[in-house]
């Protein structure tokens, strides 16, 4: 549905099984030369001969430096590196960890590979959470961070605009990944999940691919700005 055949992806938080893996595999589908990131020292098993591989620690300004500076180009950049550990974050030191990632690694990825995308009049997509629009007794620092992300977002496409860089981001509701396993072997909270999701079930990461790709395409060229939610309907119900 869509051609990337001349772009430049990056993927960053993309090296388990999930929502950035499945977004870097559908660009690549669609054409694109793709290189993803991740805090370990290599993707999961079935991406290790897919795509470049940057063993990047958001939370390590330097090293966020260094792979921008060392990229020659780029048009679309995925923010999507984030943690999250359900019952745990009302620890300051964690809740502190939580923001460090998902906020501020955000934004230090985001800024060094500013003029890159700058260069090519680029994208730029963060991952926010339907958390950003209720609370969750189980994961307030996460919930805040995204909260923050979402913000952060609108902030960056009005200050990115002149630069013709369009920043949006989604908002992804409760998704089959690596990241959601602990929360999914409570069944009482897979049953409320699905009962209260008008769509009945729950997402899984590709879910999320298509509608990055749209807001990376030409056919969203005049949206910046936005966080769209792809919850399957659970932050209306």
């Amino acid at each position: 549905m869509f051609d990337f055949a001349d772009k430049h992806v990056l993927v960053v938080g993309a090296s388990k099984a999930g929502i950035g893996a499945a977004i870097a595999r559908a660009f690549k589908q669609a054409g694109a030369e793709v290189a993803i990131t991740g805090v370990e020292d290599q993707p999961a098993p079935e991406d290790r001969d897919a795509f470049i591989y940057h063993q990047l620690d958001v939370t390590d300004a330097a090293a966020v430096v260094a792979l921008a500076a060392k990229t020659s180009r780029l048009d679309i950049l995925i923010n999507g590196a984030a943690i999250t550990a359900r019952g745990e974050e009302m620890d300051p030191a964690f809740f502190e960890k939580v923001v460090d990632v998902n906020l501020h690694g955000t934004f230090r990825v985001a800024e060094a590979f500013h003029g890159l995308l700058s260069r090519q009049g680029g994208s730029l997509i963060n991952i926010a959470s339907m958390y950003a629009q209720f609370g969750s007794p189980k994961n307030p620092a996460y919930g805040a961070s995204k909260a923050a992300v979402t913000q952060l977002t609108k902030s960056l496409a009005i200050a990115w605009a002149a630069d013709k860089i369009r920043v949006n981001a989604i908002a992804p509701g409760f998704i089959v990944t690596a990241q959601s396993a602990r929360s999914r072997t409570d069944p009482v909270h897979v049953a409320n999940v699905n009962a209260r999701t008008p769509l009945g079930r729950w997402g899984q990461p590709e879910d999320i691919a298509g509608a990055t790709l749209f807001l990376a395409s030409d056919s969203a060229q005049f949206i910046t700005g936005a966080c769209i939610p792809v919850d399957g309907g659970y932050s209306v119900a």
